[in-house]
């Protein structure tokens, strides 16, 4: 029996790391059923932290009246220094500490996404809009990348590197194009910080410039997780593609969304190729 108790907190804790996924993202959530065990896990684990870290930020300490900068301070600490420790009170961290041992989560991208979070904070300068993208949505992008190939450091080319960065900093222009009416609420305004030749909708371009640089990376990747690759990048391009066809004002009221049931097509396409 001796590891039993640890084995199944282990398994709790992975489990509210997904259900963290399924609360906050029918797209990402959808996109990792298609990924093989351990890497499913692992990208539940990391992605509970970074909504956590989101949720810091987007005003839910500030509702529960507590100061979002002592929190989110707080809170990066503790997944910074999760690795170290073999058990963790807290479920999230617990998964996300078994994964970031496995997958070698450097510190320093860990923390380039929380400068990210922290300029998010009332009160806070903005980032150049390149440093706040790279710290919120390239580095997850590589992290991601270091859970495919399971710590394998050697595996993540130059290139490879650059594909994951790109996704990444697609994923999260598309996010800035369909949250205005959110971002709006909470003071923020990402598109006006856009340098646009494209004004209607700033960060089409290179949105659709950064899909196709990753797409390009697909094949490289490991067999096992390539479906899941291509099903979240079908649609993010299908969200793109509705997002140019909306007036730019409807954008500031309405957020834009895949039906489930186009989403089910794409990941059955992507199954497929």
């Amino acid at each position: 029996m001796t590891g039993s108790y640890l084995d199944t907190y282990d398994a709790a804790c992975d489990r509210a790391a997904a259900q963290v996924m399924a609360h906050y993202s029918t797209s990402f959530s959808l996109a990792t059923k298609l990924l093989p065990q351990p890497m499913r896990t692992d990208i539940r684990n990391l992605y509970a932290v970074v909504r956590i870290a989101d949720e810091i930020v987007d005003g839910a300490t500030s509702q529960a009246n507590e100061c979002p900068a002592t929190a989110l301070n707080a809170y990066e600490d503790a997944v910074v220094h999760a690795p170290a420790h073999r058990f963790h009170t807290d479920p999230v961290l617990h998964a996300y500490a078994a994964t970031a041992r496995t997958c070698h989560f450097p510190d320093d991208e860990v923390r380039a996404f929380f400068a990210s979070m922290r300029s998010d904070l009332p009160d806070q300068p903005d980032l150049p809009l390149t440093n706040y993208v790279y710290g919120s949505a390239e580095v997850i992008g590589i992290l991601c990348l270091r859970v495919f190939f399971r710590g394998n450091d050697t595996a993540l080319t130059p290139d490879l590197a650059d594909g994951a960065r790109a996704l990444g900093s697609a994923f999260q222009k598309i996010n800035f194009l369909r949250d205005q009416a959110e971002d709006s609420a909470l003071g923020r305004s990402y598109t006006n910080r856009a340098q646009s030749d494209y004004p209607a909708h700033p960060f089409i371009p290179e949105i659709r410039t950064e899909l196709a640089q990753a797409k390009q990376q697909i094949p490289n990747l490991p067999a096992r997780v390539r479906p899941a690759v291509r099903a979240a990048t079908a649609i993010f391009e299908d969200l793109t593609d509705r997002i140019e066809a909306t007036p730019p004002e409807q954008l500031h009221t309405t957020r834009i969304r895949v039906p489930n049931h186009r989403k089910l097509a794409l990941a059955a396409r992507a199954l497929r190729a």
